[in-house]
């Protein structure tokens, strides 16, 4: 289990590192000039040239990819020194590991935009999507894993038929559809909850998130219906199964305890790696129920061609995607003991 951990944070390590490497070649790529925006259309050409400067743009992209992976990860003194490595001005470190008088440090730099850390940046927006991904893999699981245990306990009755054709619908049916159906029925016509925004108090947020938290979990919950109702149908006529019923176990018991934990293994995937992918950013239901999260900051910074920020945010996401991987090994290791 040691090596195979192992094995795993150093695939983690090289994901990560590929997909930030990825993002920085397509920013450095992409048309338009980072300083000129920042300067706005009316500046002189001398403060455009100053700027860029400034920001560190007039430099190659692989001199400029040597000094960002320099100041992503470095060793240096316990106490965070703001003062950067050579070659990486306007940057920002946090310690995330001390040994003695070194200390690991990690640093984002500085937004071109915003003017502040990327690393505050995303701490103030990162929450939110936390919160939003989390409730939207609950309905997922609860709705999803639910409706195919029936369907799969009552394969060929009328019920089947109607879980999986909602299923069907559920998984055909775009994102933004589904948000702006819930928002004219329960907001706009009801009045239920609110049409978007993210609110001010807590009470504001709980009600807030539930309407794009169905939005995510409408597609993932009509997937993992289909899922679950094959693993159940076919548990429920293995041996292992009909010993059981006949040693005198209920009917529920069955279905519970040893079928729909066996079931729960392929879902338990799916929904790790469903909730890497909310993290990465939910930028479609974001953008439609105006949430202030992570997918919605690496939109602007794309937008506003802020590389440390884009940056960023990528680096946060891989990080969650890849981290989220491993612990789901885990579970299905301890819900499937044959998977160890």
């Amino acid at each position: 289990m040691t090596a195979h951990l192992a094995r795993r944070l150093a695939w983690c390590a090289a994901v990560v590192w590929a997909a930030v490497s990825i993002t920085f070649a397509v920013d450095a790529l992409l048309p338009g000039d980072p300083a000129r925006m920042f300067a706005g259309p009316e500046a002189r050409p001398a403060d455009v040239a100053r700027i860029r400067q400034q920001l560190g743009l007039d430099r190659p992209p692989l001199v400029r990819y040597g000094l960002f992976m320099r100041r992503l990860v470095h060793l240096g003194p316990r106490a965070a020194d703001p003062t950067p490595p050579s070659g990486a001005d306007h940057g920002t470190c946090a310690v995330v590991l001390s040994i003695g008088p070194t200390a690991l440090h990690v640093d984002l730099g500085k937004s071109f935009q915003l003017q502040q850390p990327v690393a505050r940046a995303i701490a103030a927006r990162l929450p939110r999507t936390l919160a939003l991904a989390v409730a939207g893999v609950l309905v997922q699981i609860l709705a999803g894993a639910g409706a195919g245990a029936l369907a799969g306990l009552a394969r060929g009755s009328w019920l089947d038929r109607v879980l999986v054709g909602a299923s069907l619908i559920g998984i055909s049916a775009p994102t933004f559809v589904v948000a702006l159906l819930l928002q004219y029925v329960l907001a706009y016509r009801l009045r239920l909850l609110p049409l978007d925004g993210f609110g001010s108090t807590l009470g504001e947020h709980a009600r807030c998130i539930v309407l794009p938290a169905i939005t995510l979990g409408v597609s993932g919950a009509a997937y993992y219906t289909r899922i679950m109702r094959d693993e159940m149908s076919v548990l429920v006529r293995q041996d292992w199964i009909r010993t059981a019923r006949a040693k005198g176990a209920g009917a529920a018991r069955v279905a519970v305890r040893h079928a729909m934990r066996n079931a729960l293994v392929p879902v338990t995937a799916a929904a790790g790696l469903d909730f890497g992918a909310l993290m990465g950013g939910a930028i479609v239901t974001e953008t439609v129920f105006r949430w202030p999260g992570l997918g919605d900051l690496s939109v602007k910074a794309t937008l506003n061609r802020d590389g440390p920020l884009l940056v960023g945010c990528v680096i946060v996401a891989s990080v969650v995607v890849v981290c989220t991987n491993v612990v789901v090994d885990l579970v299905c290791a301890g819900l499937d003991p044959r998977t160890r």
